[in-house]
């Protein structure tokens, strides 16, 4: 959520990088300026009755010690007359705060001035490509059929169990997806972050902490009874245990890191692009998560992506790294650096992480702040990464180095899986 007084300070500003995602919000700010003003008068008329309140109850005793009972009375009729507006005035505070906080609620992150303009994820920027396409066969399989052929996963029966988008891991295909997980973890581990088992339902409080609440709430799945939501990334839950909180100094740097089930309903996406792995409404995903001092967030956003870098080098992998435009930006990010894997076997691209930081857009609205050196409260930092999502890591794996003899399993992988092919 962007900051009000970042609003009052520098509207043109931000509406003018708002025009990089095709968004004129004028409007929308000059509206919450007017409430805000507003609100500025009421609040400041409620300060005045506070105080005019207090001096006339320290006078009400003076009054009835020295024997001037009408006098006192009279003061006493009085304050009830201010306690009447004061409760008047606070009521109609509250409900401009709350207007306040729905306006802005509908605008997202300003981006950052490097991200380019663009309306669509054409129009992203190819930052690097490392490595070259897998030589394969002209005859070779896409996953979908190397995980029937080798008894991986069996679509079908999850559908059966489920419904479509809900895989059943088996075999080597569960071992394989078991043995990514810990490498995952393990490589976080020496990286420096700690490793948490979140929950993998949050309140609605948590979902608008991190943001995906009101804008993704169609994207959810949600536990009416309870009022829970299932998690979309375990971003939600580890940001969201740093709610509420003010770090004592600012000399911090939170690096925290969790495996999890991820639930997206993915409402319309249909196709053959979706096939497979290509696109699930469950899924296995590692995540990074970090809260970080203003001075040293561009800093964390480079190690993280050099992180997922690596993970990607020690697979053997083809990737290219994309700065996303204005337009294909996610509604919380100020800048994302999306990683994509090349699956020979189906000619095209496939995303497997996102690297974002948020600045304070995510911690204003949790509340994340640390305490300066001035002793003042300052908002913090937050970012977070996929290190990696699992589908469309597998697949790429299982095309890419698919053979006449079996799919060879990268070198990286044996001490975790146990076997080093698949036949």
């Amino acid at each position: 959520m962007l900051e009000i007084q970042r609003i009052r300070n520098e509207k043109d500003a931000i509406a003018a990088g708002l025009k990089k995602r095709n968004l004129d919000a004028l409007p929308v700010l000059d509206e919450i300026l007017e409430v805000d003003a507003q609100w500025r008068s009421l609040k400041g008329e409620l300060d005045q009755l506070g105080a005019e309140s207090n001096k006339l109850a320290k006078e009400i005793g003076g009054l009835f010690k020295e024997g001037k009972v009408e006098e006192a009375n009279a003061a006493k009729s009085k304050t009830a007359e201010i306690k009447s507006r004061e409760q008047e005035v606070k009521q109609k505070v509250a409900d401009l705060e709350q207007q306040i906080t729905e306006l802005l609620y509908t605008l997202p992150n300003v981006p950052k001035e490097i991200v380019p303009a663009g309306s669509s994820e054409n129009d992203n920027e190819v930052v690097e490509e490392v490595g070259s396409k897998a030589d394969i066969a002209e005859n070779a399989l896409p996953h979908w059929e190397l995980t029937e052929k080798y008894g991986l996963i069996d679509f079908e029966l999850g559908v059966k169990v489920t419904g479509s988008g809900f895989p059943i891991y088996k075999g080597k295909g569960a071992k394989l997806q078991r043995a990514l997980i810990n490498f995952f973890l393990a490589e976080a581990e020496r990286g420096g972050y700690e490793e948490f088992i979140p929950p993998l339902v949050v309140n609605e409080a948590s979902g608008y902490g991190t943001g995906q609440l009101p804008d993704k709430e169609g994207q959810m799945y949600h536990v009416g009874v309870d009022d829970l939501y299932l998690i979309p990334t375990a971003e939600v839950p580890l940001t969201n245990m740093y709610r509420d909180v003010i770090l004592p100094t600012e000399d911090f740097s939170v690096k925290i890191t969790g495996y999890t089930p991820c639930f997206r309903r993915e409402a319309g996406s249909y196709g053959k692009d979706v096939r497979g792995l290509n696109r699930l409404h469950q899924f296995d995903k590692v995540e990074l998560v970090r809260i970080e001092h203003p001075d040293r967030s561009d800093a964390a956003l480079t190690d993280m992506v050099n992180h997922v870098k690596g993970l990607l080098e020690k697979l053997g992998l083809h990737y290219r790294i994309l700065r996303l435009c204005g337009g294909d930006l996610g509604f919380t990010s100020a800048i994302t650096y999306d990683f994509e894997v090349y699956s020979a076997a189906q000619g095209r691209w496939l995303e497997v992480s996102s690297v974002s930081n948020f600045e304070t857009f995510q911690a204003n609205r949790l509340k994340l702040r640390y305490k300066s050196a001035d002793k003042k409260t300052q908002l913090c930092h937050t970012l977070n990464g996929s290190a990696l999502a699992l589908p469309r890591i597998m697949a790429a794996l299982l095309e890419n180095n698919q053979t006449e003899n079996g799919i060879i399993i990268p070198e990286v992988l044996h001490s975790f899986t146990g076997f080093d092919r698949i036949d």
